[in-house]
């Protein structure tokens, strides 16, 4: 229960700073830190990534958030995740842990070779995106939401980059904005593995409520945050969690 408590307020806090990440933490801490299988872990993953998203996304409305791109993703998000998780059932687990790693990395580079924001046709206003915008858009969401229904995961990883390198928005937009959209692809994702699936009530909230708690608080600590700096921190935490989802595969 303590493992639970301690990775759950960890995944929060990641939420609530970079506006994703939260699943390719949540994933591997459910399976190694608390003992579930992935078939259970990935479920449980995306019931507390999207209730922990949906608390962190609150504080950051004011800011303003990019609407169009929202419904662009997300929608676009909703029957590729649904796909996903059929494919992820015919998958080996370990195949598919090692899948999150290759990609996971792949995340954190792009986010390193990312060294100025230029404003993108995503970024401007709503008669440009659905001109310029709307083809990247959802081609982001189908391949993020393949991905959140394939491995459980809310997307965040890539969709923070993906606004920021491929779409054109500012990462304290971008970071709003993804909490939006995992919340939509987290409720894709459950719906889909929701089948046979039974919630373990008690490893679930105490996973559940530290995150929301962490993830409240970092958001509105994120504001302080330097654009650069959270990008930076963003990828070495990607490249520290999947050395540990290859070590941890590797020797299982």
């Amino acid at each position: 229960m303590i493992p639970a408590l301690g990775l759950g307020l960890f995944v929060g806090i990641i939420l609530g700073v970079v506006g994703g990440g939260g699943s390719i933490i949540a994933v591997p801490a459910l399976v190694y830190g608390v003992g579930m299988n992935p078939a259970q872990a990935i479920p449980t993953s995306l019931l507390v990534v999207g209730i922990s998203s949906l608390t962190a996304l609150l504080p950051r409305i004011r800011e303003g958030l990019n609407w169009p791109v929202i419904a662009l993703v997300g929608g676009a998000g909703i029957p590729a995740a649904w796909a996903g998780a059929a494919v992820g059932k015919l998958l080996d687990p370990n195949m598919l842990m090692l899948a999150f790693a290759v990609i996971m990395v792949t995340a954190g580079i792009r986010m390193l070779m990312k060294t100025r924001e230029i404003e993108g046709s995503c970024s401007t206003g709503p008669s440009r995106v659905l001109r310029a915008c709307a083809p990247k858009a959802v081609g982001v969401g189908l391949l993020v939401g393949f991905l959140t229904g394939l491995l459980g995961v809310g997307g965040g990883f890539l969709i923070t980059p993906a606004l920021t390198i491929f779409l054109g928005l500012r990462m304290k937009q971008a970071v709003g904005t993804s909490l939006a959209i995992i919340v939509i692809n987290s409720a894709a994702g459950f719906s889909a593995h929701a089948t046979g699936y039974t919630i373990h009530w008690a490893t679930t909230a105490a996973f559940a409520v530290p995150a929301i708690v962490g993830s409240v608080v970092a958001a509105r600590l994120a504001r302080r945050l330097h654009d650069k700096h959270i990008r930076i921190s963003f990828a070495v935490l990607i490249f520290a969690v999947a050395a540990w989802v290859t070590a941890g595969t590797i020797t299982a």
